[in-house]
């Protein structure tokens, strides 16, 4: 079981890296705030956690709790910053780009 640790850490450092650079093209690609906000908060609860967990994998156990705490604090945090974000957009009047995007709240007339 020993060997198979070193290998879990470097398959999760991978996993993490691909999804960081997946999610820095989408910031630099996608068209309006709320998708960019998106892939941003993906590179945070999905990339890092990932980089967290191969810290784990190596085998220290003072990491554990710690990367225990940093993890749960950042899937608890990252939603919360991203919808406030998002709100202090949307009260900013800043709209979805794209074809077929809709707005639900009734606050534009054009209904883009």
């Amino acid at each position: 079981m020993g060997w198979v640790l070193p290998y879990l850490a470097d398959a999760l450092v991978v996993v993490g890296l691909v999804v960081m650079t997946v999610g820095v093209y989408g910031l630099i690609r996608l068209p309006d705030t709320y998708a960019r906000l998106h892939a941003a908060s993906k590179i945070v609860s999905l990339g890092v956690v990932s980089l967290l967990l191969a810290s784990t994998a190596t085998g220290d156990p003072s990491f554990v709790f710690r990367v225990a705490l940093i993890s749960a604090f950042l899937v608890v945090t990252t939603p919360v910053s991203a919808h406030v974000v998002a709100r202090a957009a949307y009260l900013r009047g800043e709209r979805m780009e794209g074809r077929q995007t809709i707005d639900e709240s009734g606050k534009l007339e054009d209904g883009r």
